[in-house]
């Protein structure tokens, strides 16, 4: 039987390298303290040996992870991409890894998936919006584990927060559709329950209409999932009626995209005959024919900040102080939306 090799470790690298052990592990940890010719020696080496830090050894001595744990409810579509891409750059850049974990809109899940990322000793953590379980909050509280919320900002967060007000998202896209004339408006929403931002983005919309003494129908008032199949059939179900509205005001982009693909389907003139308009600005929304009208969520910006903001957290070891950060939303016009017929 063939022998099997030794496993690679620091002294091997180091004595490749022509440096001590002492200084390929400050390589690892504070690369900044390394000169650039001495850095690029020490990587080749580890390169050209196939070693491989145990990250593992280090939590067990007290040292840190270089661990991220990210939770969001959905990576199968794109309302997310854009944050979950700009995060990983910027926790890349700063020498983390991210543990991604999912729960499908069910906060009892993110409290579970949480708890497993916390068991793998976790540098940081980053949630999505600020409706999360007591129990959710308690863990990360007593785990004294800096931590943040993206794409949703509240000033009183029990978190720190960066994000938008999505209250204002779901207002400006309904005024967007008030002030070219439209009074009969249907509304097509995720579930709201457990999710701040589909409550504050319907509250939004409802608030803008009832500032311009109108209102959507409850006829026209519709709960699409986060799946372009399901959101397709309910309004495929909404626009087969013989009362429609002319104006519709989706929660997201990926709803707004089926509510296009269900009136292209029944032969429904976007925009002439039905303006439909999103929130999000989604990677493709610019490129549906016509193109989206939607309220821009600056995600990647988002992303960034929040990734930052941990990375700070950490270095400092400072998880006492909380930050908010409100970045602003935008109105996109395309091709989706046109005067009231």
């Amino acid at each position: 039987m063939k022998k099997q090799k030794d496993k690679i470790d620091i002294f091997a690298v180091a004595q490749q390298a022509g440096v001590s052990p002492a200084t390929v592990s400050r390589s690892f940890n504070h690369p900044d303290l390394v000169k650039p010719t001495t850095l690029k020696r020490i990587e080749d080496a580890v390169r050209n040996l196939g070693y491989i830090r145990n990250r593992a050894a280090q939590t067990i001595h007290g040292k840190r992870s270089g661990t991220i744990g990210l939770v969001v409810p959905v990576v199968t579509n794109a309302i997310f991409s854009e944050l979950i891409q700009a995060f990983t750059e910027v926790a890349d850049d700063k020498g983390f890894t991210i543990l991604i974990a999912t729960h499908g809109f069910n906060l009892k899940k993110e409290e579970s998936v949480l708890r497993k990322l916390l068991e793998h000793r976790v540098d940081g953590i980053a949630l999505i919006g600020l409706d999360h379980l007591d129990a959710t909050y308690v863990l990360v509280e007593q785990q004294n584990i800096p931590s943040i919320a993206m794409w949703n900002f509240n000033d009183k967060s029990r978190l720190s927060c960066v994000g938008v007000d999505n209250f204002e998202a779901g207002y400006l896209a309904a005024k967007h559709l008030i002030d070219l004339g439209h009074t009969k408006f249907g509304l097509a929403m995720p579930p709201t329950e457990e999710n701040d931002r589909a409550r504050a983005r319907n509250a939004g919309a409802v608030a803008a209409l009832k500032d311009a003494g109108l209102q959507a129908s409850e006829e026209w008032a519709v709960e699409a999932l986060y799946d372009v199949s399901q959101a397709k059939q309910v309004c495929l179900s909404l626009l087969s009626r013989d009362n429609l509205p002319t104006a519709l005001i989706c929660g997201n982009d990926l709803i707004a995209k089926s509510a296009l693909f269900a009136a292209q389907r029944l032969k429904l003139d976007v925009p002439k005959e039905l303006s439909i308009v999103g929130i999000g600005d989604f990677p493709g929304s610019a490129d549906l024919e016509p193109g989206l009208t939607t309220v821009r969520i600056p995600a990647r910006h988002i992303g960034r900040q929040a990734m930052h903001h941990l990375a700070i957290s950490i270095a400092e070891q400072n998880v006492t102080s909380i930050m908010r950060s409100k970045l602003d939303v935008s109105l996109v016009v395309r091709g989706s939306t046109h005067t009231a017929p």
